[in-house]
């Protein structure tokens, strides 16, 4: 996968006469690499790829992370440098970049330190943008990416089921967090060993806890889960936007739950719209259509209900990163393909709830294939 991924940065340097392309981003370096759970610059401590395009590439790594690299990895050279000897990790990049003419770097991801020095090497020669060559080739998924997506799917479903087997009064919200982070890893680690024999170093434990929200903080859309217990009559919110992370595959996937009952019936309504809104959506998704197309479907239902205009996009592409390209929204002329991964979503907003609900979705040749899955009808969100 890796080594395909990597040749095909190299097309899309050929094709627009790009002689260097610098790759410093977490997730694009997994992507072209292999390479995942190093330090990074958390710890100032860059880790850089160079992908010349006629010419060996090359891997700067702290010695320390060296380990590691995976041994499959398709980069053809590993250079290491160690914390204080030296310039450090800038000790390789003087004879590299004098060598080349079209030089580009991701232009808005790339990490203050390390641009600031190439700037000074460049000696103000500005580095061309490759963000959107990595992000074109990244936005259509390779058999192997739509397998985890597959799989990540399932992870996500696990951690669903894990919160709703404690949701209930007087729980507090921490508590329906480790219950589904424990049972999306202990899913993880089962796909792991099942069917991913040679990623032994992937670890299936889920990186955060998720959004947990309940009672009148349902409209605190991203807020993580608190020490506040949950009481009956409440809506939880539930959203894995972030924390569905399998083998580094991110997905989107949200429901709103009651405890025992619903206390406001006007609720009812709200989440009722945001389940026709994402019906809309889905009813235009597909190969063909822009991404701009399937947040319009999502848009004109909850503004023709009576609600206003929704605060935030129907979805998002999503893959390694927690938001890739196209995005469903207004302004996006993107056509969507077979092989693009989304989450897709519907909400609306009434005073003090929020109706959302999120799934994912992989397009295929003649529409999608949803790969989350859990019933929307109320009677099955409410948790007894």
């Amino acid at each position: 996968m890796f080594e395909k991924n990597l040749n095909k940065l190299r097309e899309k340097m050929n094709e627009h006469d790009i002689d260097l392309a610098i790759i410093t981003d977490d997730d694009n370096l997994y992507y072209f690499t292999g390479y995942h759970d190093f330090l990074h610059m958390d710890f100032n401590r860059p880790t850089i790829l160079l992908v010349p395009k006629d010419d060996k590439s090359i891997l700067i790594t702290p010695l320390l992370d060296v380990l590691l690299v995976p041994e499959n990895t398709p980069v053809d050279k590993i250079e290491t440098w160690n914390d204080g000897i030296g310039k450090e990790w800038k000790e390789f990049l003087p004879a590299i970049i004098n060598k080349y003419k079209n030089i580009f770097c991701e232009k808005y991801k790339i990490n203050a330190t390390v641009s600031h020095y190439l700037s000074e090497l460049l000696q103000g020669k500005t580095m061309g943008n490759v963000t959107p060559f990595l992000n074109d080739i990244r936005m259509i998924k390779s058999s192997e990416e739509l397998q985890i997506a597959r799989h990540a799917g399932e992870v996500a479903m696990a951690m669903m089921e894990g919160a709703k087997s404690v949701i209930a009064h007087n729980v507090p919200q921490y508590e329906i967090a480790l219950a589904q982070s424990q049972a999306g890893t202990r899913k993880a680690a089962e796909l792991l060993k099942a069917h991913y024999p040679d990623s032994p170093n992937m670890s299936p434990n889920i990186h955060f806890l998720p959004v947990i929200t309940s009672g009148k903080e349902l409209p605190y859309t991203h807020r993580r889960a608190s020490t506040k217990l949950v009481k009956k009559g409440e809506p939880v919110f539930c959203c894995y936007c972030g924390s569905t992370n399998f083998h580094r595959f991110k997905l989107g996937f949200d429901r709103v739950f009651w405890v025992n009952e619903i206390k406001d019936e006007s609720q009812i309504k709200a989440f009722e719209v945001a389940v026709k809104s994402q019906k809309a959506a889905l009813s235009v998704l597909g190969p063909g259509v822009t991404a701009e197309e399937v947040h319009a479907a999502y848009a004109d239902t909850i503004q023709a209900e009576g609600y206003p205009y929704p605060t935030f996009r129907c979805g998002r592409g999503t893959g390694f990163s927690f938001l890739e390209e196209p995005q469903l929204v207004v302004g996006n002329k993107t056509v969507l393909k077979p092989g693009m991964v989304f989450a897709v979503d519907g909400g609306s907003s009434a005073k003090d709830f929020r109706g959302q609900v999120g799934d994912s979705f992989i397009i295929t040749e003649n529409g999608y294939e949803q790969i989350t899955h859990h019933s929307k009808a109320i009677e099955d969100l409410i948790i007894n």
